[in-house]
């Protein structure tokens, strides 16, 4: 187990519908960090931006988008995270990978689609939660609009992260802020969110924000708004420990199920 764990959040411009790009401008991304990191983290459809033309930009799970995920997570000796768009038995899904250095994938399928821009007409939602176990960590990767329901994130697994990618609009941007505070301090975790800039091909703009927060909801970055960046930050697994074991709330949790 890894005490401590080292996290690259990449908030970024996304060229629009054009995966071959957006790839080579992650490739030029990934190889100007100047350290070893555990964790490269990049938005959600980091290939396309947020489309709903899935069937124009769809790729299988044998695609060149995971192939590019490992061979990056393997050269750089990281795991790489990140959804796009992918077509699995005639159904489209917004599909978040987490990419190990040996090739290992882990994925997990959207919950909550948006259904404000008709995201739950063409993609099938997730539903299944997942929890990545890397490095002795545990980390739940969500997507976007999942982090306004705070009972699909609820920590009932016991884990020391949690991480969302997103495309997430400027106008709503102060609940982007918030929410990614109240997940840290509600789950007592490390909270990460990762979120693009730029406007995307249906005039909607992106101002970042991408931050991470600590199991008291304290922020730990200093990314700035609406600009390309690439900033590290470094999760502390005695941090999450020390405050669980000192403050128990988790401990006081209601008990009850999701169906």
């Amino acid at each position: 187990m890894k005490e401590t764990l080292k996290i690259a959040l990449i908030q970024s411009d996304l060229v629009w519908e054009n995966p071959k790009q957006n790839l080579e401008n992650f490739s030029k991304k990934i190889d100007a960090i100047s350290e070893a990191v555990d964790l490269i983290v990049l938005p959600e459809m980091f290939t396309t931006g947020f489309t709903m033309n899935a069937k124009d930009v769809a790729e299988p799970m044998n695609g060149e988008t995971v192939s590019w995920m490992q061979s990056m997570a393997s050269k750089f000796n990281t795991a790489i995270v990140g959804s796009f768009v992918v077509l699995e038995e005639n159904n489209y899904h917004n599909r978040l990978l987490f990419v190990e250095s040996s090739g290992a994938i882990q994925y997990y399928d959207k919950r909550h689609t948006f259904t404000l821009v008709g995201e739950n007409k063409i993609y099938t939602a997730g539903v299944e939660k997942r929890i990545v176990n890397y490095k002795g960590w545990k980390i739940c990767p969500l997507i976007c609009y999942d982090l306004r329901f705070p009972v699909w994130s609820r920590n009932t697994e016991d884990y020391d992260v949690l991480l969302y990618v997103a495309n997430w609009p400027k106008p709503r941007i102060s609940a982007w802020d918030a929410l990614l505070k109240a997940r840290a301090i509600e789950n007592m975790s490390y909270c990460i969110g990762v979120n693009r800039v730029g406007v995307d091909g249906v005039n909607c703009e992106y101002s970042g924000h991408s931050a991470a927060y600590d199991v008291l909801g304290n922020i730990m970055t200093s990314i700035t708004p609406s600009k390309e960046e690439t900033q590290i930050t470094i999760l502390e697994k005695r941090h999450v420990e020390a405050y669980r074991n000192k403050l128990k709330f988790l401990d006081d949790k209601d008990l009850f199920t999701l169906k």
